[in-house]
């Protein structure tokens, strides 16, 4: 047993390591890859196979919060986030994903592991067919009903346990951003979403007897200690190399990324 958490352990480390570096390269809160190694590293300590998913969402919501400020810090100092665009958008988000967090907490793991894999694949594809398919506006709309949008990015990144960068790189750059710009805002937006979501899945897991030791609700406190210091030493690292990518370069390799990611987490719902 005790050499189980050393390899939990040392798997939670090197997943923070790798998250960080994601999590500046595409502002994508390093979630997309703390949930699948969570998930699978979680299975071979024996955590019940019906929350098992959602202490991995929950972990990396809680984790993607110091991630995403580390990650947003970084890009301000390079102008490349629009405070305008986090201004008119941010309660939206954070509402969308207190409701997220709520959706997410009645369902069985393998429903959240199926809908973060489709997502995940279905933006791939986008990104990878369709990487010059940036011009559905001018610039990013406005009016009432245009905060669907930014609501429905909070819910589903809460749902998935990702920072929102997924949906919101994907978004802002069919609203005809830069990419390099829409990679800097969808940080920011990693917080606004992470937070909300957190406080969520700790509240809707309180109590809950199958939850492993060391647990606060549905978030591992042990993942968040050993992730958590990782993310935030790696994320300026990932920063510093998507500002060395054209934009083309860096939409193709956020969908390669994404690929990978969706094929493995549908192998893992459907074994």
């Amino acid at each position: 047993m005790t050499e189980q958490w050393i390899l939990l352990g040392a798997a939670m480390l090197a997943t923070g390591c790798v998250a960080g570096v994601m999590a500046g390269l595409f502002g994508i809160g390093g979630g997309i890859v703390i949930v699948p190694v969570l998930e699978l590293t979680l299975g071979f300590v024996g955590v019940d196979p019906a929350i098992r998913m959602h202490v991995a969402v929950a972990t990396s919501l809680a984790t993607i919060i110091p991630t995403s400020i580390a990650s947003a810090r970084a890009h301000h100092q390079r102008q490349a986030v629009d405070m305008e665009i986090v201004k008119r958008w941010a309660i939206f988000v954070l509402a969308g994903a207190l409701v997220g967090a709520w959706i997410a907490a009645q369902v069985h793991s393998r429903v959240l592991a199926m809908i973060f894999a489709t997502l995940a694949l279905l933006i791939a594809l986008k990104m990878l067919l369709l990487p010059e398919s940036r011009n559905l506006t001018a610039d990013v709309p406005r009016g009432p009903a245009i905060f669907v949008i930014p609501a429905m990015i909070g819910c589903l990144s809460s749902m998935m346990g990702i920072g929102g960068g997924t949906f919101s790189v994907m978004t802002l750059t069919l609203f005809n951003q830069p990419i390099h710009r829409a990679v800097g805002t969808a940080a920011l937006f990693g917080l606004v979403i992470s937070l909300p979501g957190t406080i969520g899945f700790i509240a809707t897991g309180w109590g809950d007897a199958r939850l492993p030791p060391g647990s606060l609700g549905y978030v591992s406190l042990i993942g968040f200690a050993l992730i958590a210091p990782a993310t935030i030493l790696t994320a300026p690292i990932g920063a510093k190399i998507a500002h060395s990518f054209s934009e083309k370069k860096l939409s193709m390799l956020f969908g390669v990324f994404l690929m990978i990611a969706a094929t493995r987490l549908f192998y893992g719902a459907f074994t």
